[in-house]
């Protein structure tokens, strides 16, 4: 276990130090990948990374996904301004000791009108925008404290016509020291090459093309003009973070967790939540520092217990700051765990 903690020091270090001290916001594509799914996580400000026990943890952290003994199943749906929408689904088995997972996350919107320069107005053709991600995840509890998993994804962005394919990975890792649960997390999210398009301009069939040789490749009388495209990051993130059991007395639980976040287009946030667990009902609090405006988030919970499976619904709200006009307007998620 030693060793594995070792590596993952050796791994992750040189990372941060080579992170940039200040944020470079609007440099990194697919935001998306940055969008928190499960409204239990959302419900306490996304300071979740240490809490991950369960299916959701294919997107907070991979290493969790193997402290849960049953077979798992999960939906979520998330409601954002602009009429902007969000799924994830996700199943997960294991053995008691690994686990493996698949996950598909997908942002979409409905059709929008289509104007160009040269007409002013919609010109009666329509399009739309989507990203997708499919993801294969492996965890393994190497002992009852240490765990560790790792998730490869496919990426796809479809913008109007244009569309482009990458992967990425996440990597991750819990250690539980069995003293009040007190347990430290970290991952390493959307660790994968830049995105760049290959866009044919000029309609000739080739795309990087050599502007400065001089040559007329597609014979259209001018200079090649599909240069290399600029390419553009994805936005890779590390988090450190840290959970207790304030309370754990019979049948009530309390749970904090705090977090710190550094992404490679924004200054590092800091996540703190919490949660209240009465027999099969929760309240969850949140609270997210250091973003252009601090957003607050609450939610709840119950489990229901069926003899198929014992299924957790969830939801929560999400504080946008000015891009809220009202409750209703705001960032509602929906999400149903089931246990098998």
């Amino acid at each position: 276990m030693k060793k594995i903690i070792l590596i993952s020091v050796i791994v992750l270090v040189p990372i941060l130090m080579c992170a940039e001290i200040f944020g470079k916001v609007g440099t990194a594509g697919l935001q998306f990948l940055k969008l928190g799914i499960d409204a239990r996580a959302t419900g306490m400000g996304e300071a979740y990374i240490a809490v991950s026990d369960d299916i959701s943890s294919v997107y907070w952290n991979p290493a969790g996904l193997a402290t849960k003994l049953e077979h798992q199943a999960f939906f979520s749906h998330t409601e954002w301004p602009a009429e902007i929408k969000h799924e994830f689904a996700a199943v997960s088995f294991t053995d008691g000791i690994q686990a493996l997972g698949l996950s598909a996350s997908v942002l979409h919107m409905d059709d929008m009108d289509e104007t160009t320069e040269e007409f002013f107005g919609p010109t009666g053709r329509t399009f739309t925008n989507s990203d997708i991600a499919l993801g294969l995840t492996y965890s393994n509890a190497f002992t009852d404290k240490f765990a560790f998993g790792i998730t490869g994804k496919y990426l796809r962005q479809n913008l109007s016509e244009f569309s482009i394919d990458s992967y990425a990975f996440d990597i991750g890792s819990l250690y539980n020291t069995q003293w009040k649960n007190f347990t430290i997390g970290m991952t390493l999210r959307n660790f994968g090459p830049d995105f760049i398009y290959e866009i044919d301009n000029d309609g000739d069939g080739l795309t990087d093309e050599d502007p400065f040789d001089l040559l007329d490749n597609d014979g259209d009388g001018l200079i090649d003009e599909d240069g290399p495209e600029l390419g553009f990051k994805i936005p890779m993130s590390f988090s450190l973070g840290v959970s207790m059991e304030l309370i754990n007395y019979e049948e009530q639980v309390l749970l904090i967790a705090a977090q710190l976040d550094n992404v490679v287009d924004r200054e590092e946030t800091w996540n703190i939540g919490s949660e209240y667990l009465y027999r099969n009902f929760a309240l969850r609090a949140g609270y997210q520092i250091g973003y252009d405006a601090a957003s607050y988030s609450f939610g709840a919970g119950f489990k229901v217990p069926t003899r198929m499976a014992i299924f957790n619904l969830d939801y929560a709200y999400t504080d946008m700051g000015d891009l809220t006009e009202n409750f209703i307007n705001g960032v509602h998620r929906f999400s149903v765990k089931m246990s098998f």
